[in-house]
Formats: C-alpha cells, structure tokens, sequence
C-alpha cells in the first residue's frame, strides 16, 4: 500500500537525479578546464569592458572580473547557464508532478491510497524542492573541488551561499510550474508559462539598471533575490531568501488548494 508519495517520487526518479548529477559535474568540468586559457589572457577583461552595455547587463554579472576565479564563474557559469539547468529539472519536475500522473493515467491509482489530495501535493512539492538542492549542492561541490584541480579557486562559504540562492530561484519557478500542474492537469502550459516568465524576471533583472520601468519593478524578479547581492562576493542575503521562502510557501499552498477543488482526469 502506498502511504508515501515523496518515497515514491524519488524513488521513480532515481536514474533522472543521477542523469543531472553527472551532467552538471560535466558542464562544471568544461568551465574549469577553460579557465586556465582565460586567466593567462589579460584582454578578457578588456573584451567585457567594450561590450554593449545592454549586452554586458543580460551575461555579466556588476563587476565581475574575467580575469579572477570568482569573476569568471559568475560571467561564464552562474549569470546564465547555472540557472538554465537548474531551472530547467525545478520547471519539468513541478508541471509533471501532477499533470504527468494524468497523462500517464495513473493519478486515479495514486488517489485510491490512503493519502489527501494536499499530501500528494505537498509531497511531490518536496521531492521537487530536495531534487533541486541537491542539484545545486552537486554543483556547488564540482565547483570548489574541480576547481582546485586547475587554480580556480572560489571560497566554499560564498559557494554554499550562491547555491542556496540558485536552489530557491530553481523551486519558486518550480513551484509555479505545480501549482499551474495542480490547477489545469496541463503538462504543457505548466511547462512553458514557468520557462518565460523566467526568462522575462531575468531580463527585468538583468536590464533594470538601463531601463527605468524595469528599475521600478526589479526587486519582484525572483532573479534579482537570486543574483543581485552578489552571493558569490557577500554571501547569503536572508532577506532575499525570506521572499522566496514566502513566494514558495505561497505557491504551494495555492497548488493544494487547487487541486483539492478540481475533477481528476481519469
């Protein structure tokens, strides 16, 4: 008898988990082996220097230095494809949570165990939400432990901080993508609303210093909580992850409401 819907989920994910493991240690590894060829060229910095300033705004972290482990990671790593990655398990997990138990016709078997509807939510809320920072924990360890194979040396405190961050960005857009899940049944939507209205907050984020009606409204972004403190520089910022702690705690509870109220697809 099934009395533990997360047990499950993870459990039916096993290889998936793996699968991301091993394709983040790899992208990590593709940027480490790299930076010993950008260290030993100066004219990087100056290439980020005559970039456009819109451009230099949407891959470049304020301030990052190309020519400095911590610059180079944020430029290259953590400014776009980190949290592309990570963005794309958190959104996957969250529309197919509930959505993918309809397409699969098997939602009708998961409810006819002793389990709530709002415990299934829940649970499959926090097998998306472990997922995640594990995921992150894994590139955060890469990071430090890879990078000291070829001198990249970045400080594992400031590492563990920028994680923490990426992970809550990763499981706010995840738990939009369940709770769209849990309201329509709908894999499809609750896929690609998520992904682009990341890719808006990120754009929001990333040109408000240049555009005013984008200033007004950057801290909304969950991609300004996730990157605009400089995490790798200054650590965890607690009052970004209180609002996304509370923008999660929100669409979870939404999720559950949700899909308490709505007829099953058999």
């Amino acid at each position: 008898m099934l009395t533990s819907v997360l047990a499950k989920t993870l459990r039916d994910q096993g290889k998936s988990i793996l699968a991301w493991s091993a394709a983040l240690v790899l992208i990590v590894a593709m940027y480490a082996a790299v930076w010993p060829s950008v260290r030993d060229q100066p004219s990087m910095g100056d290439f980020i220097d005559q970039m456009p300033e819109a451009f230099r705004s949407m891959f470049a972290t304020s301030g990052a230095d190309m020519s400095t482990p911590t610059g180079y990671i944020q430029i290259e790593l953590l400014s776009f494809m980190g949290p592309i990655a990570v963005l794309m398990y958190a959104i996957g997990a969250g529309a197919g949570a509930i959505g993918g138990e309809e397409d699969r016709h098997t939602m009708d078997l998961l409810l006819s165990n002793p389990v709530s509807r709002g415990r299934v939510v829940a649970d499959k809320f926090l097998a998306m939400a472990l997922v995640t920072f594990l995921l992150a924990a894994v590139m955060g360890l890469s990071l430090v432990l890879e990078g000291r194979l070829v001198d990249l040396d970045l400080p594992p405190g400031e590492v563990a901080a920028t994680m923490l961050h990426l992970a809550l960005l990763g499981v706010v857009f995840g738990s939009l993508a369940l709770a769209l899940s849990a309201a329509t049944g709908r894999t499809g939507l609750s896929r690609g609303l998520p992904a682009g209205l990341a890719v808006v907050a990120y754009i929001v984020n990333a040109l408000a210093p240049l555009v005013e009606s984008f200033d007004r409204i950057q801290k909304a972004s969950p991609f300004y909580q996730y990157i605009a403190h400089d995490p790798l520089r200054s650590g965890v910022a607690w009052d970004s992850v209180m609002v996304s702690a509370g923008t999660i705690a929100v669409l979870v509870l939404l999720a559950i409401l949700a899909f308490r109220r709505r007829d099953v697809a058999a």
